[in-house]
This record gives structure tokens, C-alpha cells and sequence, in this order.
């Protein structure tokens, strides 16, 4: 089975987002390795906004508002591999859902424009029957 994902964000609202909450803003979404990672730069950190937005989607989970619903913001990271694929790295609550679910592998695309950024994610589930969904 599969489970997916997809989110789009415009680059302004994290421009807007950045200049209004600075630092507050970026630790409670951001791990530190995903903040060094973006260096502030609002095209980076909208598009890993979009994938964990797209992450929750596919774990069939939402992230409500400031600290409030099923797992937390920095529980999804989103790092490149050796060669710069980003890789999905999932954490506490949101790996116990993984788990839970079955859910194998996460294969994630980004991509963005000069005013968008999307992020589409595909999981792969094993050990379930479609009947029992």
C-alpha cells in the first residue's frame, strides 16, 4: 500500500512568518540542523515547511497552530542525503505513528519558483492487507 502527501505554501507568507517572529518562529517549526541547514533563507525553509506539511498528511496526522495537536513541528526533520537528496527523518510521536502504520519508507520531492514551494511525499506501507483498512 501507499500513503501520500503534498503541500504547497507561498514564499512570501514564510518571508512574513520570519520578519514578524524571527527566532521564535524558526525554533518551534525548525530543528537547529534543518535552521543551519536554510541559513534564513525563505525559499529553503518554505519548501521544508510544505514537506512536513505533506509529511503529516501522509502519516494521517495535522500539527495545529503553536503546540497544539497530534505530534510536534520538529518531530518531521528534513535533511539532505550525501548527494542532496532530501530524506525525511522522523522523530518521537511522529515515528511512533510510522510504526504504527506500517509505513517503510518516505520518498520526498521538493521543488520551488520564485513564489512558491511544494513538497510532495510518498510513503510505502508494508505488513497490511487492503482489507483491513
Amino acid at each position: 500500500m501507499l500513503s501520500s502527501g503534498v503541500d504547497i505554501i507561498e514564499i512570501s507568507r514564510m518571508q512574513r512568518a520570519l520578519s514578524r517572529w524571527g527566532e521564535r518562529f524558526l525554533n518551534h517549526i525548525y530543528t537547529p540542523a534543518e535552521v543551519a541547514l536554510c541559513r534564513g533563507k525563505a525559499p529553503a525553509l518554505a519548501v521544508r515547511f510544505a514537506a512536513k506539511e505533506a509529511v503529516t498528511k501522509a502519516l494521517g496526522v495535522r500539527i495545529l497552530g503553536w503546540g497544539h495537536g497530534t505530534i510536534k513541528w520538529h518531530e518531521i526533520e528534513i535533511l539532505p542525503d550525501k548527494e542532496g537528496k532530501p530524506i525525511v527523518y522522523l522523530h518521537g510521536r511522529a515515528e511512533q505513528r510510522a510504526n504504527e502504520m506500517g509505513l517503510k519508507e518516505l520518498a520526498l520531492s521538493l521543488t520551488d519558483t520564485e513564489n512558491l514551494a511544494l513538497a510532495s511525499v510518498i510513503g510505502v506501507i508494508s505488513g497490511r492487507r487492503s482489507e483491513d483498512c
